[in-house]
C-alpha cells in the first residue's frame, strides 16, 4: 500500500486502489490526510472495506447497494465503541443520550472509548459543533478494535445494523457537555424513530 498523488484511473476509486494498493492522496487535503491516518492505525479495517467495495461494484451494475452503504458509512462516519458494560452499550442502542452521557458520565468516563474511524467524521472535528455522529458498532473493552471492526464488517451488511451515535455528547469533547441542558437539546440527542 502506498500514498501516492491522484491520476487518471479506473472510474472507481475501490477498484483502482484495490488493484494497485495505491491510496490517492491530494497534498494539503485535510480528507485525505486523515483517510491516510486511519489506514496506518486500522489497516485491517480500511483493506477490508476496500476488498469489500472492489468484491461489491462488479455486481451492482452501476448503482450502490447495500453493502457498499454500510461501507462507505463506517468509512466516512464510523466509529468503533469499546465498552464492556452491557448496560451503557443499551443506552447507546436505547437512544438514552441524557441518561448516557449526563446521568452515568463518570461510568461513560471509566468504562467506554469511543475511536472514530471516520476520516470526514475527523475532519469534522477540526471545527466542532453539536451535530457530528457516527454510526458505531460496539465490542468489548479488551477487543482488538482493528481485528474486531474488520470481522464485524465481513459478515454484516446493512447500515441499520450500526448504532447512531451522537459523539460529540461524550464528557469533555465539547464544552457545553459541562451542562445538563445540553443533552435535553432534541435538535442533537434525538429519540429513537423507527423507520
Amino acid at each position: 500500500m502506498r500514498f501516492v498523488p491522484p491520476a487518471p484511473a479506473d472510474p472507481y476509486y475501490e477498484v483502482h486502489l484495490y488493484d494497485t494498493g495505491c491510496v490517492a492522496t491530494r497534498a494539503r487535503n485535510w480528507h485525505d490526510f486523515f483517510n491516510a491516518l486511519v489506514w496506518l492505525a486500522y489497516p485491517r479495517t480500511k483493506a477490508t472495506i476496500n476488498a469489500l467495495h472492489a468484491r461489491q461494484i462488479p455486481l451492482e451494475g452501476g448503482k450502490r447497494g447495500r453493502v457498499r452503504d454500510l461501507l462507505t458509512i463506517f468509512d466516512e462516519g464510523g466509529a468503533i465503541v469499546r465498552c464492556a458494560d452491557e448496560e451503557l452499550r443499551r443506552m447507546i442502542r436505547e437512544f438514552r443520550w441524557r441518561e448516557l452521557f449526563w446521568e452515568c458520565r463518570e461510568r461513560v468516563l471509566r468504562s467506554m472509548q469511543i475511536v472514530v474511524v471516520g476520516h470526514a467524521v475527523l475532519e469534522k472535528a477540526l471545527a466542532p459543533w453539536p451535530g457530528i455522529a457516527c454510526k458505531a458498532m460496539l465490542i468489548g473493552m479488551e477487543d482488538d478494535a482493528d481485528a474486531c471492526a474488520a470481522q464485524w464488517l465481513s459478515t454484516h451488511g446493512s447500515p441499520q445494523e450500526l448504532a447512531a451515535l451522537p459523539v460529540f455528547g461524550y464528557p469533555g469533547w465539547l464544552a457545553e457537555s459541562s451542562r445538563a441542558e445540553f443533552y435535553g437539546d432534541t435538535r442533537y440527542f434525538r429519540a429513537f424513530r423507527s423507520s
